[in-house]
């Protein structure tokens, strides 16, 4: 009896001791707790790490900006350890991403395949990602035109107007199109159109719901060749080096899945709001016809041109990266 009550109360302390050092990470998003993310990219990658590592790792999910506002602030939280891992947009930062924006090019990706080639070619991009440990990237859809009040079936239509921008790189892109670049993130779209601050932005489809912006556009345009955003998932490094050696592989092909998963969830959710805004009475997706769809392309080409070589120029081969992404 006193051997199976000892057995017992070692298993316990033993069962006690796991649980004491199991590691919860912090997962820190500025995206509403209702944006799509939650359900198609970290429940799943959260499940996989948790199963891989028998419990002892898990993630724990916040949203909204609970773990501190700024979405621009998302790269120095997980450098900082404020969060364990971090989504965010390399171009809220575009000083530390100058490689890895030249994904974001007119042409340099497709939005099918980006994300696998992206995710191929990772170890391109380390000098970009030294202070933290780089989980995943993804691109979303492309980036389309939407516009308050203004129809965007031309080249000239766009003049003068105040476009909000994702990054330094779609700037070049909107000024060389004519119209005023306007840095701003994704949260504060909807009250800069609706109080006329901006005349429109350059986002992807998937905004429609997420962030509500159906509520403030009335015209999309689409047709020609656009930007087309990243999105990352980072480790603060003292996080990931503090895992063993099969755990931190656990995460790393967890955070590969999640930027397959994010991808794929981006651009389903996307066709679908675009669906539904087309069908909505009062709105209208602007398809652009061949003639403006080459104006436009022509405007930008030298931009996706001067881009690369001014990289090339800094020592970054941004041109071996183009070219290894665009190989077959």
């Amino acid at each position: 009896m006193i051997a199976k009550l000892a057995s017992a109360v070692s298993a316990a302390l033993v069962l006690a001791a796991t649980t004491a050092s199991a590691t919860d990470l912090k997962l820190a998003d500025f995206q509403p707790p209702s944006h799509f993310v939650v359900e198609n990219v970290y429940k799943p990658m959260a499940e996989s790490i948790s199963a891989g590592t028998d419990g002892a790792v898990t993630v724990s999910i916040f949203m909204g900006g609970e773990l501190g506002p700024g979405p621009a602030e998302q790269y120095n939280r997980a450098v900082d350890g404020v969060a364990d891992i971090a989504f965010g947009l390399p171009g809220y930062t575009a000083s530390n991403f100058p490689k890895t924006l030249l994904t974001e090019l007119p042409g340099v990706i497709d939005a099918e395949t980006g994300t696998a080639k992206v995710q191929d070619h990772t170890d391109m991009l380390a000098k970009e990602y030294r202070r933290v440990a780089l989980l995943g990237l993804w691109n979303n859809a492309p980036n389309l035109l939407f516009t308050a009040e203004k129809p965007i079936r031309s080249l000239a239509d766009l003049k003068g107007l105040k476009i909000r921008v994702p990054s330094r790189n779609a700037g070049l892109v909107v000024e060389a199109w004519g119209a005023t670049p306007v840095s701003m993130p994704a949260p504060e779209i909807y009250n800069s159109m609706q109080t006329g601050v901006i005349d429109g932005a350059m986002i992807d489809a998937t905004t429609l719901g997420a962030f509500k912006l159906a509520e403030v556009t009335n015209y999309i345009t689409m047709g020609m060749d656009s930007t087309i955003s990243s999105f990352f998932l980072i480790m603060n490094r003292d996080s990931f080096e503090d895992l063993t050696d099969d755990q931190q592989k656990v995460v790393l092909d967890a955070g590969r899945q999640a930027a397959l998963d994010g991808n794929k969830a981006w651009l389903g959710i996307a066709d679908k709001a675009l669906e539904g805004f087309e069908a909505t009475e009062g709105k209208e997706v602007i398809v652009l016809s061949d003639e403006a769809a080459a104006e436009f392309n022509a405007a930008s080409a030298p931009v996706v041109e001067k881009v690369i070589a001014d990289a090339d120029a800094a020592g970054l081969e941004a041109s071996a990266y183009v070219d290894a992404l665009k190989a077959e």
